[in-house]
Order: C-alpha cells, then structure tokens, then sequence
C-alpha cells in the first residue's frame, strides 16, 4: 500500500483504546504512522497513564477500610466497586499494550 506520493503506509494492528464504545463494545484505532501516533494515540496513552494512577489511588484509600473488620458493610461495597472497576481499566491498558508486543522471534526454537 501507498501514499499518494509513492512511499510505503505501514498500516499497524489496530490499537485497543482505553474506552468502550457507546454501546460498551471495544474500541480499536488503526494508526498508518510509525512516528509514536497522532492526537488520539496519545489521548489514549494519557488516559491510560490517568487509569493506573487512579487505581493505585484507589487501592491505597482501600486498603485500610478493607482491613478494619468493623468498617461498614456500605463503605466496603462502595471500595469493592470502585476496585472492580480500576481492575476493568487495568487489564484493558495490559490487553492493550500486549497486543502491541512484537511477536517473538521464535525461528531456531527447539523447544517440541
């Protein structure tokens, strides 16, 4: 495939970005840039940079509520929910940078 111009596009595998779609199916972007990406590749890298630290916030507020056997049954629910879903982000953005591993050399393997 080429540009207009003659050189080469390299389209890439389609990036699994941070956030659902309307109707909550995934979302994808098909980048033809070898150059780190255009405006919503780094949306997406800061909304995902955003997503861990906030469930690293999360966990770190939870923790002690989660350790105090006398904390309220509706702050524990209210910690389980909010850790359920940094959890959902979390292994969106690992899907998504897995997918995005090159795939390994494997020529000279001798494994059976």
């Amino acid at each position: 495939m080429e540009h207009a111009n003659g050189s080469p596009v390299y389209v890439h595998a389609p990036r699994l970005l941070p956030w659902p779609s309307p109707d909550g199916k995934p979302c994808y972007l098909v980048a033809d840039t070898d150059n780190g990406g255009g405006y919503v590749s780094r949306l997406a890298d800061e909304l995902e940079a955003l997503q861990l630290s906030t469930g690293v916030d999360v966990l770190t507020l939870a923790r002690p509520l989660l350790d105090d056997p006398a904390s309220p049954y509706t702050e524990v629910r209210f910690a389980g929910l909010r850790l359920a879903e940094c959890l959902t982000d979390a292994l969106r953005v690992a899907e998504s940078r897995g997918m995005r591993l090159p795939a390994p050399d494997t020529e000279g393997d001798e494994t059976p």
